[in-house]
């Protein structure tokens, strides 16, 4: 399980986290000091829990997790309260948050709590592996997938699917695939990009719009998979995509970056040509697989 750590107490941000480490309920990837801090960091490192505070000043704990559902974060979160309040604990409720920790902060309860949504996590993702495997193999023995459901496979394993950036992606491997068959390496990006805004039929999307897109969702995987690196270096994802879709040292510098538990990770220089030349060779060898 990976945490990230929001409290305005530093005193209580090291507490959990040692309760944590010490406990080997997982690690803890991040943390920050307010909400407003948080916000960049638990969106670029994707942690599976969020154990964030109720009162903070700026960005209460409840207002910061409205805003990182409203821009797609998935992971699970657990509120940290000094009071108890009906209308505050059922707001939070509502906001998705799935269990509360009292302070002053008790080493059992915490210890507790974090065991059970531990529990939770793997059975859910027992059962999403099962039917993501039913899935495949009625997919296998019926028909070939189509281009758009083998990149869209890719992005998952990257966690970047649904990201800005990732119809643009589908749509590049579409035209390479479709409609250049044979082709061994990439035209010139700024081809690529016409096509696309060509194929949209849409005059108002520019080739400068597309490629800050595409840019944005490679620093996304980049950070992610730093991240899974920085927790197990042996994990299949990293060692499949960390040097085949990026230049190594820049994830490396990353995974520096979230264990020195940066709150603000540093621009990331991507190599565009080079993750798009991989999700290419990787996306036709699976659809002329039969």
């Amino acid at each position: 399980m990976r945490y990230f750590i929001v409290d305005d107490d530093k005193a209580s941000r090291e507490m959990l986290k040692n309760i944590i480490t010490e406990g080997d309920l997982g690690v803890v990837i991040g943390e920050a000091k307010s909400g407003a801090d948080c916000l960049a960091s638990i969106l670029a490192v994707h942690p599976d829990v969020v154990l964030i505070d109720l009162l903070m000043p700026g960005l209460d704990g409840i207002e910061a997790i409205e805003q990182l559902r409203m821009k797609g974060f998935q992971g699970q979160f657990i509120m940290i309260s000094q009071i108890v309040n009906k209308e505050m604990v059922g707001e939070a409720y509502e906001k998705g948050v799935e269990f509360f920790i009292h302070k002053p902060i008790n080493r059992i309860e915490v210890r507790s709590i974090l065991k059970r949504i531990a529990e939770q996590f793997q059975l859910r993702n027992s059962l999403l592996v099962i039917k993501e495997s039913l899935d495949q193999s009625e997919s296998a023995s019926s028909r070939q997938q189509s281009v758009k459901e083998i990149v869209l496979s890719i992005l998952n394993d990257m966690g970047i699917i649904g990201e800005s950036g990732s119809d643009d992606v589908i749509s590049m491997m579409e035209i390479l695939i479709y409609e250049n068959e044979g082709v061994i390496q990439l035209p010139p990006l700024k081809n690529l990009y016409e096509s696309i805004c060509s194929k949209a039929g849409n005059h108002n999307i520019s080739s400068k719009a597309i490629e800050q897109r595409i840019r944005k969702i490679i620093v996304t995987a980049v950070n992610n998979v730093a991240s899974l690196g920085s927790i197990d270096y042996t994990n299949l994802v990293f060692e499949y995509y960390a040097p085949r879709y990026f230049d190594f040292q820049v994830v490396r510098n990353q995974m520096v970056q979230i264990e020195e538990g940066q709150d603000e990770p540093k621009k990331v220089k991507v190599n565009i040509k080079k993750f798009l030349q991989a999700l290419y060779h990787d996306t036709i060898e699976k659809y002329n697989e039969k």
